[in-house]
């Protein structure tokens, strides 16, 4: 077996060593881009974040991404203590101070802020948030379709940890990342609770069959972005495409399969679980997807 993908795999650069990092309003480089062993991210994952990518200038979709970060803010009841146009403002500075004009990922993180006591409740963040934006010049340089592995974690009831918040607390997903790299895999193939196929520990899922596009209902996975915009330029151009349940023998025998997500835009799934997926390389409906969406996000 070659050497293990993963999903965020970019080419090396060496600008990324002394970029500036926003921290609480202010731009530090990498080695002082610190946080308090009190903060309440570093101590329970108490925390939201986005996601975002530079293309040709423009952030993608940034409206999107600061719906999304403050609606989770609010689903965790964390004031982030910014308007919206001043963490746009905080996103412009970090990009312009960086010198960066495409090829580029940003990480914007809110967590409840400094504790005054290392306990759970979160009236011990008395502090105000801590905001950090990371941004690096980033390029994705997967070398060949993923491989993936169906791991026992499951992406569970909206009761227990809604599925849909990007959240800090993602251990769930961390140990379905090592179920499947201990079952050889790159990453792990997640199903619902009723035991359908539904994402994986890091991207929306999609597969290929006949002609249709499938994915999950969304009931259970992460309200991806990049998920819906290809959901819409399916709609747009005549291809059909279904948020449906289906299980591992409908993944099993599919043409093709791809992954969603910030980063890798489309990735495509070369096997799973064993199984090659179509011919194990990028299908005719992924390529074309994949054509349709950088039409989309080219100024």
């Amino acid at each position: 077996m070659d050497d293990h993908v993963t999903t965020h795999q970019a080419a090396e650069d060496a600008r990324n060593e002394s970029v500036l990092i926003w921290v609480n309003g202010q731009l530090k480089p990498r080695a002082e881009a610190t946080v308090s062993v009190f903060d309440s991210g570093f101590m329970l994952g108490d925390g939201v974040w986005e996601g975002l990518r530079l293309y040709d200038g423009r952030w993608t979709f940034l409206d999107e991404h600061m719906d999304r970060l403050f609606e989770a803010a609010k689903a965790i009841d964390l004031d982030i203590g910014l308007t919206r146009d001043e963490v746009i403002s905080a996103v412009i500075e970090t990009q312009r101070a960086n010198a960066m004009t495409t090829d580029a990922h940003a990480r914007l993180m809110v967590t409840r802020g400094v504790k005054t006591r290392p306990f759970q409740h979160p009236g011990l963040s008395q502090l105000g948030p801590t905001i950090v934006i990371i941004m690096e010049h980033s390029k994705p340089s997967i070398p060949r379709p993923i491989r993936l592995a169906t791991v026992p974690h499951i992406r569970g009831l909206p009761m227990t940890q809604d599925p849909k918040l990007n959240s800090h607390s993602k251990l769930n997903c961390i140990l379905a990342c090592i179920a499947a790299e201990k079952a050889g895999a790159d990453e792990g193939l997640m199903l619902d609770v009723h035991g359908f196929v539904n994402t994986t520990n890091a991207c929306n899922f999609f597969i290929v069959r006949k002609g249709e596009v499938w994915t999950s209902t969304g009931d259970y996975c992460m309200n991806g972005i990049t998920r819906q915009k290809v959901i819409d330029l399916c709609r747009a151009n005549g291809i059909p495409v279904f948020e449906r349940n289906y299980s591992l023998v409908d993944t099993y025998g599919a043409d093709e399969a791809f992954l969603t997500g910030t980063f890798g835009a489309q990735t495509p799934v070369g096997m799973v679980d064993g199984r090659q997926i179509g011919d194990g390389q990028m299908g005719p409906m992924t390529k074309r997807l994949r054509g349709l969406y950088k039409e989309m996000v080219t100024p």
